[in-house]
């Protein structure tokens, strides 16, 4: 094992980052990095005594991932080939219908490593693992597992082949070139694949993300009515059981990128909420409330969005969503435009959460995440039906609900504040639906909902910190996100 020198200015810094999603951004030690800095690292990381916090590391090596854990290490090809190199394979499990699995692993952490951004070690947390002195939540997404990795898809409405629940898997790249192909553009360059499960049938096609919205969960309050609204879609359409599995790592820019170019972080360059760009030597935080409309400032070069893909003359919506370059109608260009770069500057703007007959109003006054998300999501609803009382609505729109993550963050699966966030988002869906049925558009219309990411409950009596367990030993390191090492 190698890892190339690179030179550190002497430093030791802790930078605070104002995302949920993202932790202090830590930078310890200097000097140049050695042969074996990377031996040194994974000594510390694959320790037993951390084995309760770290679940995987992986990092590139000769053209090949090599992925590891406390009792073996593994080297996955780039077309599909697994070399057992020490123990046992700890990714053998790539089951997408297994919740202990780790679906596609081989192709997502291929994708990661492609770009020059990426990390020299990225480290997994366990589904355990609670850290909520570097952001942590009782909800949690960002690793590799199924259950922090699996997002709902279902498709509704016309063109949609099938009823009901189906046997099949995704991955979020495919939700990019289902939209492309069901809105009639180009899929040339693109990494997804549309789903035969739909025809392009419809005048009207549109793209529901609900954040962090877990698909078990989903699909199960869908079945016993606390959802109605969800449910009205499955009446006219299917479920993939397997879901979407989004690319690594599973949080919210980088997938949310991936559903609208079709293309992995590797190709797209957003390859974590927070990352560090060796070329410029900054850090790059495109995922935060000072940024998120500033996001495709950091595309790659050449990368379309399905924004950009659809035919001449199509007009299209982007509502609450930061990934919007080519849309007609963006919130997130108006918000550009009126140099609103920043939480207090727009929330003058929104509808107070107190007022939103369709919001749970004892997680508003108990969470001020919940009202926010409530506020944001309160804006999205009014703006999606001003766009679709318009004469002839968008032949692509695309919806993003935030407050299904803020719920899941705050309680993890399965708690009040989640199931309330999940019935709330249901009751925008229906006053939407309401309004596409009384305008006679329903027959004219596809809709597919998913999400950018799983989510899975933490324990809070698992805690630890490798970060603290690698200074100890002596190694430099700059770790961003908290799970993306950058050695030197």
């Amino acid at each position: 094992m190698r890892c190339a020198g690179r030179l550190c200015a002497p430093t030791l810094v802790v930078v605070p980052l104002p995302s949920r999603d993202l932790t202090a951004s830590v930078i310890v030690g200097s000097g140049l990095a050695t042969a074996g800095l990377r031996d040194r690292a994974l000594d510390v990381l694959l320790d037993p005594a951390l084995a309760a916090v770290v679940d995987l590391v992986c990092w590139p090596e000769k053209g090949q991932v090599h992925v590891a854990d406390s009792r073996g290490q593994v080297a996955l090809g780039p077309d599909g080939t697994t070399t057992v190199l020490a123990g046992r394979d700890p990714v053998a499990d790539q089951d997408p219908f297994s919740d202990e699995g780790y679906p596609f692993a081989s192709a997502r952490l291929h994708s990661l490593f492609a770009d020059p951004r990426a990390p020299d070690l990225a480290v997994v947390h366990t589904g355990a693992h609670h850290w909520p002195e570097r952001g942590g939540h009782l909800g949690e997404h960002g690793s590799l597992n199924a259950l922090q990795s699996r997002a709902p898809l279902l498709l509704s409405g016309a063109g949609v082949t099938e009823r009901g629940l189906v046997e099949r898997v995704a991955r979020m790249i495919d939700v990019g070139a289902t939209l492309t192909h069901l809105s009639g553009g180009a899929l040339d360059e693109m990494e997804g694949r549309p789903l035969d499960l739909v025809r392009p049938a419809a005048k009207h096609v549109v793209g529901l993300l609900w954040d962090g919205a877990p698909s078990g969960e989903l699909l199960k309050f869908a079945a016993t009515g606390a959802l109605p609204s969800v449910a009205r879609l499955l009446e006219r359409g299917c479920a993939l059981r397997g879901g979407a599995i989004a690319e690594f790592p599973s949080v919210t820019l980088v997938n949310h990128t991936c559903a609208l170019t079709g293309v992995g972080p590797g190709v797209h360059g957003i390859v974590h909420n927070a990352f560090y760009d060796r070329v410029s030597g900054e850090q790059v935080v495109p995922n935060a409330s000072t940024s998120w409309h500033r996001a495709m400032d950091w595309l790659r070069p050449g990368v379309r969005t399905v924004f950009e893909r659809l035919p001449e003359g199509v007009r299209s919506a982007c509502v609450n969503e930061p990934v919007d370059r080519g849309a007609t109608y963006s919130t997130f260009a108006l918000i550009r435009e009126a140099g609103l770069g920043s939480t207090g500057g727009l929330s003058a703007m929104l509808p107070a959460a107190v007022d939103d007959a369709v919001a749970t109003q004892q997680h508003v006054s108990a969470s001020t995440d919940y009202a926010w998300s409530t506020q944001v999501d309160a804006s999205g609803l009014e703006q999606v039906l001003e766009l679709w009382r318009e004469p002839e609505p968008p032949g692509f729109t695309w919806w993003n609900t935030t407050l299904t993550d803020s719920g899941h963050h705050a309680g993890g699966p399965g708690s009040a504040i989640s199931r309330a966030s999940l019935t709330d988002a249901d009751r925008r869906l229906g006053v939407w639906l309401d309004l596409v049925e009384a305008r006679g558009l329903t027959g004219d219309t596809v809709i597919l909902l998913t999400a950018d990411h799983g989510m899975q409950g933490a324990e809070p009596g698992c805690t630890g910190d490798w970060d603290s367990a690698l200074t100890a030993a002596g190694v430099p390191f700059r770790d961003e996100a908290y799970g993306f090492l950058y050695l030197g």
